[in-house]
């Protein structure tokens, strides 16, 4: 777990930048439906939020635009927080370079929000993440999350027909010898979706809702013809790239 955490660190510190403002807050990920569309967040006024795997900072700068009152964030990699830093240079904040499976002191019982927009997968240890984002929240407090569906990565496109690859039931891992691109290996785990749910529940959460996603409203105008992409519209339009969980501590 350490050395994938070490050599997932190295890799998104070259490969940030393809990142910075993507897969951010209104959005929920590739093609998905957005915040505007679901309203999964209560009142945002006034409330103290912590985003795991903060990125570029701009889910954030999202959160200071709806009036939050605290914002606080968590990423491994270093050039991610720097960016981040600057992407919200003009706002009080408390950023933290730091894997989202270590205790680093935050405080606990203290934040109505926790969310990750994307970012969650990346965890060597689901458990563990969901435990200490449930021990952050107030009693009452929510937790939003937003992922790759675990059946969308066993979908492959060819020639205008979709097919399912590999095993879904086998969690793991898999390995990426370059990552968009760049020589920067990757490690992301595989897990299913009843993985994610039921370690929500074992660290304490009730679950408000699962859901996965539609297509946004916002490429209802756009055609697309079959696409052998990971992401591509078209495959977005048979099978959600997404899937969105909130859960919340009693």
């Amino acid at each position: 777990m350490i050395e994938i955490l070490k050599q997932n660190k190295k890799s998104w510190d070259i490969i940030a930048h393809h990142f910075n403002g993507k897969d951010a807050l209104p959005s929920y990920g590739p093609f998905a439906q957005t915040e505007e569309e679901l309203n999964l967040f209560d009142e945002l006024a006034n409330k103290k939020v912590l985003d795991i795997g903060c990125g570029s900072g701009h889910s954030l700068l999202y959160m200071s635009g709806k009036d939050a009152g605290e914002l606080w964030g968590v990423d491994l990699s270093e050039t991610q927080i720097k960016t981040a830093k600057e992407t919200l240079k003009h706002l009080e904040t408390h950023l933290y370079c730091a894997p989202m499976e270590k205790d680093i002191g935050l405080p606990k019982s203290y934040f109505d929000i926790v969310y990750s927009i994307y970012a969650i997968g990346w965890t060597t240890d689901l458990s563990s993440t969901f435990e200490l984002i449930y021990s952050y929240l107030n009693p009452g407090g929510y937790f939003v999350f937003s992922w790759d569906h675990p059946l969308y990565a066993h979908l492959i496109s060819q020639d205008g027909q979709i097919y399912l690859n590999g095993c879904y039931q086998n969690e793991g891992s898999t390995t990426y010898h370059k990552f968009k691109g760049e020589e920067a290996p990757v490690v992301i785990p595989k897990r299913k979706m009843s993985t994610y749910i039921n370690e929500l529940i074992k660290a304490g959460f009730i679950i408000d809702s699962v859901l996965e996603s539609d297509v946004s409203v916002h490429f209802d105008s756009i055609k697309e013809e079959p696409s052998d992409r990971y992401y591509s519209l078209y495959k977005a339009r048979k099978f959600p790239t997404t899937m969105i969980i909130k859960a919340r501590k009693m």
